[in-house]
């Protein structure tokens, strides 16, 4: 009865397991995954979120495939302000980047041609392409003293069914954005090979220097939305820019060769036309959401830069863990002793410790010895989870 791409193994693994047990008999949970900014301590212009969903205008349905013009042109601005010219007309609104991914899958691919990804990288990848029945390729990202795309292996991926190349900038959970040489190499390598950059930057605002946030005097990571030699899409939304995941605003925009981005907007809008799903009240509510990302931005900076020197601090106090370098992003990496699988180890710290944590493995990271923290967790919570993390390395 069903189709064969959802046939997932839908039992839920020994961590998910663990933390169900723990918390069924209601004892603590030290949570180093906290990731929810709605649920970490933030502090939310309430009155100003909420009138901005009152606006009449919502009243009447102008329905517009690419999202109310007054939103895209609020998103334009926030790419202008980075340096970045887009135009109103290559955005395209969405619910969320999972919406926009799967746009753009059907957009570029048939069933079975294959997309190259990161690795590490978000687990979300996997679902979004079964779904979409698009095949998947790694390609990695190696750590020398920071992390590196390795070109010549992602070259070296690309096969005749290859139709793009995924960019998670910065990356998730590593915390490494694409540098400027690479970024060039990449979108050559691909204007070359006929292939599309697909490139995802929620986490964009959030750049980390020195183990501190970016300061206003330094220059902002560079988006690839300003353009480019390939065909690329670029993806972003209030869930991380504004603090805001249950408001279901995102966008999607389109760049590079004019024919090429015409013809892929011809499509889209098609695409958008047939689901118009991003609603009335936030598409007008956008503009205020989006202006008030400058309020949450400082406060998860602050809160970054709190439990990245209390994390330093602790791992100064031993030799057996180490943090790897994070340039942006709300996570950490740390190496760990692999002394037992990754699962194993999670599964330890939780049930004997209460420590509850993200294994290497999640992120397909290609040995044992990683886990993933949150910096986003409230920091008395945060100091006492690393404390109990090392004691336990």
């Amino acid at each position: 009865m069903f189709a064969d791409r959802t046939n997932w193994n839908l039992e839920p693994n020994r961590l998910t397991r663990a933390l169900e047990a723990r918390r069924s008999r209601g004892e603590p949970v030290f949570d180093l995954t906290a990731s929810n900014p709605t649920t970490c301590g933030f502090t939310y212009d309430q009155e100003a979120v909420l009138r901005a969903l009152t606006n009449p205008g919502a009243l009447t349905y102008l329905p517009d495939p690419r999202g109310l013009e007054v939103a895209r042109r609020a998103v334009a601005r926030y790419y202008s302000e980075r340096g970045a010219e887009t135009a109103a007309q290559d955005i395209f609104l969405t619910t969320s980047t999972s919406e926009a991914y799967s746009w753009v899958f059907r957009t570029l691919c048939n069933p079975g041609d294959s997309l190259l990804i990161p690795a590490p990288g978000y687990p979300l990848f996997n679902f979004l392409a079964e779904i979409a029945d698009v095949r998947l390729a790694r390609y990695p990202l190696v750590y020398d003293s920071g992390w590196q795309m390795d070109l010549r292996a992602l070259k070296q991926a690309i096969t005749p069914a290859t139709r793009a190349v995924v960019v998670v900038h910065p990356n998730n959970p590593t915390g490494h954005y694409t540098s400027a040489p690479d970024a060039k190499r990449l979108t050559e390598l691909c204007a070359a090979c006929g292939l599309a950059l697909i490139v995802d930057e929620v986490f964009l605002d959030f750049a980390i220097s020195g183990g501190s946030p970016r300061t206003p005097s330094e220059p902002k990571p560079r988006t690839f939305a300003a353009g480019s030699d390939a065909l690329t899409f670029t993806l972003s939304g209030l869930s991380k820019i504004s603090g805001l995941p249950q408001m279901k605003a995102a966008w999607l925009v389109v760049s590079g060769p004019e024919k090429l981005k015409a013809q892929a907007g011809e499509r889209l809008e098609v695409i958008a036309d047939t689901y118009l799903s991003p609603n009335a009240p936030v598409q007008l509510a956008l503009p205020a959401l989006l202006a008030m990302r400058a309020a949450f931005q400082r406060q998860v900076g602050d809160r970054i830069t709190r439990n990245l020197s209390e994390l330093d601090r602790q791992l100064g106090g031993q030799k057996l863990c180490s943090r790897l370098k994070v340039e942006g992003g709300w996570y950490a990496v740390l190496r760990v002793p692999a002394t037992r699988s990754d699962e194993d180890f999670a599964v330890e710290l939780l049930t004997k410790r209460g420590l509850y944590l993200h294994p290497g493995h999640f992120f397909d990271f290609p040995a044992d010895g990683y886990v993933v923290v949150s910096l986003l967790t409230p920091e008395n919570e945060f100091s006492q989870g690393v404390r109990l993390l090392l004691a336990a390395a």
